[in-house]
């Protein structure tokens, strides 16, 4: 059976970008309400909100295009590595006949750092190597890597983001 070619979402960038955030493609719910982790059980929204606390919950709990502003506001950027693929649910190993997105074409005067959520995003790093920044892989923060309790991943992510001066 042939499937319909999915398309991912737009990039959620800055000028102001210093650390570019890359999954490796939306999840159906994702895709579904056009927002970034839109799953109530991936955690990373709930990661970034325990490393800045001072912030009022309501920011990014209230809606995604606050949750949005907050997020450019620490100069985070989200994107993914693949444009659009084929994929049956959610997980990453069901993707089939990816195109990558073209991440230079950001053109990201402050970047200082690419972050890989998860192995599929990473597997692409050797292509943002070529930016010339730092590239990292983090554990991902979907409820599928069950493996990583909440508290590892947490000190994994805030690690990256103190290394790049944003905490």
């Amino acid at each position: 059976m042939v499937q319909a070619q999915l398309q991912g979402l737009a990039p959620l960038v800055s000028p102001a970008t210093r650390v570019l955030i890359l999954g490796s493609f939306p999840g159906a719910r994702s895709l579904e309400r056009q927002q970034y982790y839109a799953h109530p059980q991936n955690q990373f929204w709930r990661i970034l909100q325990a490393i800045w606390p001072s912030s009022p919950h309501e920011t990014c709990a209230d809606s995604y295009e606050n949750r949005s502003k907050w997020l450019l506001a620490r100069g985070l950027g989200l994107w993914d590595v693949y444009a659009r693929c084929e994929r049956q649910g959610s997980l990453d190993s069901a993707i089939r006949n990816a195109v990558p997105n073209d991440i230079a074409a950001l053109h990201l005067p402050q970047l200082q750092a690419i972050v890989h959520n998860g192995g599929e995003s990473f597997k692409h790093a050797r292509h943002t190597r070529t930016l010339g920044v730092p590239v990292v892989q983090l554990p991902s923060t979907s409820p599928a890597n069950a493996s990583w309790s909440f508290e590892r991943k947490l000190a994994a992510w805030r690690a990256v983001m103190q290394e790049h001066g944003l905490v």
